[in-house]
């Protein structure tokens, strides 16, 4: 019988750097006292999230590092949760890492990427003999360089691997990064031809359906969620369709019933960083996916990890075992 949850996918080391204000071209500005590193990306955040979720859940990892300073942090950070297995990571090149400039002024965070060993994360990476896991998720498509390449039959290396991954007896995730391109329409829906499970926020579903979900002021466009939700899984989501945005959880589940959950009603000066709150609430719904929860049941997951994720300024930190989480979500709905 299938159990844990293999993730797979970016790897990244966030290196932050306070700033008095983002320069404009030619400007100077000051980097500020608090410069910090943590690790980052769909794998670490999801995994780490995971393993504090349930420290008895199988985990495997599959990704890449580079050979150096940056990659053994990121191993060591992993390394700290005993049902993480890291046997199968690839160690090669220069890990990749993101400069993230955050302007104390306005809190707005700006982030200089390096792709690095993650563009080289391939098929030829993974063995799926080798996985007995029951669910199969990945992360981010757009920032995967070797699998957002054209595939003649699948229509992308990522579509490919998502159905080898279903043949292999599988359940099927993914994961996309919020980036502004048109790139989702070409790389996103081949992906759902193989996807048991899309769990994405309201920017890259809008992106991904051309279905508006944010009217010019910014306001969340709520009668069109259940349009987008439709949209993919006509796309061909085969059991849940997910979006998530700071208003709530929306999905449609394997029957087509929809449900939607509002975020919770935090206090005043409980959220003290919003970085990995959408990996966080991913994982909370595949952990509900996990322990053959109904996808309202998921939505909560989701919903009160996020929650937990925001009360501390890592991403993961503030993630503890679902009992606790779901105690905050009771507290706080």
């Amino acid at each position: 019988m299938r159990k844990g949850i293999t993730v797979a996918g970016n790897m990244i080391v966030d290196n932050l750097y306070p700033i008095q204000g983002l320069p404009g071209a030619g400007e100077l500005t000051t980097i500020l006292d608090g410069i910090s590193m943590a690790t980052g990306g769909a794998l670490c955040n999801c995994i780490v999230d995971l393993a504090r979720l349930d420290k008895t859940l199988p985990l495997i990892a599959l990704g890449r590092v580079g050979k150096d300073s940056q990659g053994e942090e990121i191993l060591s950070s992993l390394g700290q949760y005993e049902n993480i297995d890291l046997s199968q990571i690839k160690k090669e090149g220069i890990t990749s890492f993101t400069a993230v400039m955050h302007d104390v002024t306005t809190t707005q965070r700006t982030f200089f990427h390096y792709r690095g060993a993650n563009a080289a994360f391939s098929i030829d990476d993974i063995d799926f003999s080798l996985i007995n896991s029951k669910i199969f998720h990945i992360g981010y498509i757009l920032l995967l360089d070797a699998l957002d390449q054209e595939d003649d039959e699948f229509g992308t290396k990522m579509a490919r691997l998502l159905h080898d991954a279903q043949k292999s007896g599988l359940l099927t995730s993914f994961d996309v990064v919020s980036e502004t391109s048109d790139r989702f329409t070409k790389f996103v829906p081949p992906a759902m031809r193989y996807a048991d499970y899309c769990i994405i926020n309201e920017i890259e579903a809008e992106n991904s359906t051309s279905i508006k979900l944010r009217d010019d002021s910014g306001l969340l466009l709520l009668d069109n969620i259940p349009k987008a939700l439709k949209k993919m899984k006509e796309m061909g989501v085969s059991r849940w369709a997910v979006i998530h945005s700071r208003e709530g959880g929306y999905g449609l589940d394997e029957n087509n019933q929809y449900f939607e959950i509002a975020s919770l009603e935090l206090p005043e000066g409980f959220i003290k960083g919003t970085v990995g709150a959408g990996d966080a609430f991913c994982s909370g719904v595949l952990y509900a996916a996990h322990e053959d929860k109904t996808l309202k049941e998921a939505l909560e997951y989701g919903t009160a990890t996020a929650a937990a994720s925001l009360s501390m300024a890592g991403a993961s930190e503030g993630v503890l075992p679902i009992d606790q989480v779901m105690e905050l979500y009771e507290r706080y709905r």
